[in-house]
């Protein structure tokens, strides 16, 4: 296999439910097993992705917050 590749989706600036909203419609262009790193500095994002992509059945990977901006990816599962 070769090395995983990271999309980044950039929604710093945008408010909820922006983020989130920009993350679906990149999940829905991405493949299988693709990791989408969402980058957004409304602390809501924090809490709301992960509910979804736990909905939804997705995997999250992580979170991080670095200088306000939060690091959240996610790993589309189907």
């Amino acid at each position: 296999m070769g090395e995983e590749k990271v999309k980044v989706v950039d929604a710093t600036g945008s408010f909820c439910p922006g983020p989130l909203m920009e993350l679906i419609a990149r999940l829905k262009e991405a493949a299988v097993g693709d990791v989408l790193e969402l980058l957004s500095s409304d602390k809501g994002s924090a809490a709301d992705v992960p509910e979804w992509v736990n909905k939804v059945g997705h995997e999250m990977l992580g979170s991080a917050e670095k200088d306000g901006v939060w690091h959240i990816r996610v790993r589309k599962v189907k």
